[in-house]
């Protein structure tokens, strides 16, 4: 089955939140908007971003901003901290020449563990004026981890905060890093602080020399190995407007007006968290930053800063779902606008309860770091309750089965994309780039199918699904069922190994509040799921722990539950 996006059925709009009250630009898509998004090389329009003043004319990208309204707001901590436009430019451009003195040129690599903060955006737009990846490290990994991605990425400068020193100490020992490119936000032992990597400006201009974009380069999550380097071809691109891609993106989900509040509540060394707040503040938005999420404080922001639009999680979505209703009712959250989730599976009666509470304002992507991908606004889920949605413009869909045909409409198999004009690599992994492609067309490994009006639907991903007695079962379905459950907080379903099924399934939850672990409870769960699943997916046995292992970006650790059986 191959699909492209299906022109919208509304003249000249994507639907939008007009029915329910809201202002009809709140999540319309236009369809100018997604004819640009097409790979005939469109231009950015001549009235994105924000107005210079001293020109006329619009202008887009930190750096052009800072010279065109240097006061304007950039980045609010949820400390209350903030930063202007002409603050973070310098501040960059003083980094950037830095990194230049120490002999980094275009397609050189700087390793940054860092938390959500005004200094690791400083870093990264310094590092992105003059053509360097950017490899953003987690910051719950283990010091030889780090050491891996500064090897791996082939980085020679490290840039770290004082929160995680001892993180940062080890892994740059381990990777026989220089001392002297070595940085510090704060005070790490054996760093350089961070301040004296500021290079003065050569002359009254205060930019850096030889200024070309460069690009992040994103670590896949790594949930079935050592985490993937994505290291895209450097385009030559200037650094001093938003790009074609970037500007689209946003205009696909409504998103690109310079007047938009973004706030960001997940750690920044995810993709696209990463790329919702570096695309909004290239166009003008002021973007709110949060440390540490918590479901109150989400809201609180919300209200404090007029927020528009946010890119979530349905982890967040199932904690703010638990705040009681007079705690939801003190904020004011009619300033959002767009609220685009994706980076886990949504259970449709979370999806549906913050439909109810925050109207069709919910627009879901299925993507991920190696690019292409589906769309679904709230009100097209609603006529098409668990689709990830269509293609992007930019993007072919094809589902093939295992020989890599092709498969009939309505027929499960493996979800293949392809980004037009642009492939990709793991960084010193051809054989997983290798075993990733299909001629131009790539997987993330995930199992679904295309319905007759080009939707498509998820099953699961292909390494959990579940082989009993040759039937495949897919713990994604089993695992929407089981928090349907008012005792379920959450849930984990795997196959565990069988001597005559070859695998049956094994579920392990996590309790909500006020419910105790007992016999009865596992009974009643159960029995409540009977109701909902065939026989053949029941899980034989339920585990509790007290918490699920989740990353920060919701996705689920499987590995650290499953593997102990096959062991």
């Amino acid at each position: 089955m191959t699909t492209r996006i299906i022109p919208p059925p509304a003249p000249g709009v994507w639907p939008s939140c007009a029915a329910l009250g809201r202002s009809s630009d709140v999540v319309a898509i236009t369809r100018s908007s997604v004819e640009g998004m097409t790979a005939s090389a469109p231009s950015v329009p001549a009235d994105a971003g924000i107005l210079d003043p001293r020109t006329g004319e619009h202008v887009t990208s930190v750096y052009r901003i800072a010279q065109a309204e240097p006061g304007r707001t950039a980045v609010i901590e949820a400390s209350g901290r903030q930063v202007i436009f002409g603050e973070l430019a310098d501040a960059a451009h003083g980094y950037a020449r830095g990194l230049q003195a120490l002999g980094l040129t275009a397609g050189d690599g700087i390793v940054l563990l860092a938390p959500n903060g005004i200094g690791f955006l400083e870093v990264y737009f310094a590092a992105l004026e003059i053509g360097l990846y950017v490899a953003p490290a987690n910051w719950h990994l283990t010091g030889p981890e780090v050491a891996y991605i500064l090897e791996n990425s082939g980085s020679t400068v490290f840039v770290a905060d004082e929160r995680f020193a001892d993180v940062a100490t080890a892994a740059a020992s381990e990777a026989g890093l220089d001392p002297a490119r070595c940085y510090a936000i704060g005070d790490v032992p054996g760093f350089r602080p961070l301040a004296e990597l500021t290079a003065p400006a050569e002359g009254s201009d205060p930019l850096p020399r030889d200024r070309t974009l460069g690009a992040p380069m994103l670590y896949t999550s790594g949930t079935t190995g050592r985490p993937k380097g994505v290291r895209r071809p450097l385009t030559g691109a200037s650094p001093d407007q938003v790009t074609v891609p970037n500007y689209y993106f946003f205009a696909g989900f409504g998103i690109e007006g310079s007047d938009n509040v973004h706030i960001c509540g997940s750690p920044l060394y995810h993709t696209a968290v990463l790329n919702f707040v570096a695309i909004s503040l290239n166009l003008g938005q002021a973007v709110v930053l949060m440390d540490k999420w918590t479901p109150e404080e989400m809201l609180r922001l919300i209200d404090a800063h007029g927020v528009t639009q946010s890119h979530m999680v349905p982890t967040q979505f199932s904690r703010l779902l638990e705040l009681p209703e007079d705690v939801r009712a003190t904020y004011d959250v009619s300033s959002l606008r767009t609220i685009v989730h994706g980076a886990a599976p949504c259970p449709q009666h979370v999806k549906q309860a913050m439909l109810d509470w925050w109207g069709p304002v919910l627009t879901e992507y299925y993507a991920g770091t190696e690019g292409g991908g589906c769309t679904i606004t709230g009100e097209e889920w609603l006529r098409k309750p668990g689709s990830v949605g269509r293609p992007w413009r930019t993007t072919t869909l094809k589902i093939l089965d295992d020989d890599g045909n092709e498969v009939p409409t309505g027929d499960t198999g493996n979800v293949y994309l392809q980004m037009h004009g642009s492939r990709f690599e793991y960084h010193q992994d051809a054989e997983k780039t290798a075993k990733t492609y299909v001629g131009d067309l790539f997987t993330m490994g995930d199992i679904g199918y295309v319905d007759e009006d080009g939707y498509l639907f998820l099953c699961d991903r292909k390494n959990d699904m579940i082989i009993s007695g040759g039937v495949n079962i897919y713990p994604a379905e089993i695992e929407a069922e089981m928090t349907r459950h008012d005792a379920v907080r959450d849930a984990a379903v795997f196959g565990i190994p069988h001597a005559d099924w070859g695998e049956e399934v094994k579920a392990v939850i996590e309790l909500a509040e006020g419910y105790t672990e007992s016999d009865e409870l596992t009974a009643q769960i159960l029995s409540d799921l009977s109701a909902r699943l065939a026989k053949y997916k029941m899980p034989r046995s339920i585990d509790v722990v007290d918490e699920l292992p989740r990353q920060a970006n919701g996705k689920l650790m499987k590995r650290t539950l499953k593997d102990p059986y096959w062991a």
